[in-house]
């Protein structure tokens, strides 16, 4: 069956706030769309390909496409290396997205990358061009923002927003993340 003809409209969900589990929540979705013949690319800004994350190993073997766009935490490279990482990922996103090959896109810590303040990012990753993104993709597409500080402009476009707030978690007693848990 053509998901993309039986289909009427395709939806833009924001997983944002403080809280775990908005990339978790994310990789469920796309695990739920695998299981129903959609096609998937995941793309990841911020987090570095150097790091095995778990996820990926999984998806990709169900079929995903996913790729790392960021180089790791504001704080380990240069503001350049970052600004030209969100470049790159930005032009790869909006392809990805804009294209309509894929029933679903999942833009993991898009949130987090329009939220740098430490080093200008505006005209490496324009909100505007996300707004306008969001409003001009093709109609069958499922996208999903995930990340701390989602932007109010971004929710507003969005037809479903979740916010994930912490209540009690075990990095304030000192634990680090865990392997097969954080990543």
């Amino acid at each position: 069956m053509d998901q993309k003809r039986n289909r009427k409209k395709g939806y833009t969900f924001v997983y944002t706030g403080d809280g775990k589990g908005k990339t978790t929540a994310a990789m469920g979705l796309a695990v739920r769309a695998i299981g129903h013949g959609f096609k998937v690319k995941i793309l990841q800004f911020i987090k570095s390909p150097h790091r095995p994350y778990g996820e990926m190993k999984i998806l990709e073997q169900h079929g995903a496409e996913i790729k790392q766009l960021g180089i790791g935490f504001t704080w380990t490279k240069t503001p350049e290396e970052h600004r030209e990482a969100l470049r790159k990922g930005w032009l790869l996103a909006q392809d990805a997205v804009l294209n309509g090959e894929y029933d679903l896109v999942i833009l993991d810590e898009l949130n987090n990358a329009l939220a740098i303040d430490s080093f200008p990012i505006a005209d490496v990753l324009p909100l505007e061009e996300v707004k306008e993104m969001i409003k001009n993709k093709p109609s069958h597409v499922h996208l999903v923002i995930t990340g701390r500080n989602a932007n109010e402009e971004i929710k507003e476009l969005a037809d479903l927003v979740s916010v994930v707030q912490v209540e009690k978690h075990y990095f304030d007693k000192g634990v680090k993340a865990m392997k097969g848990i954080e990543f």
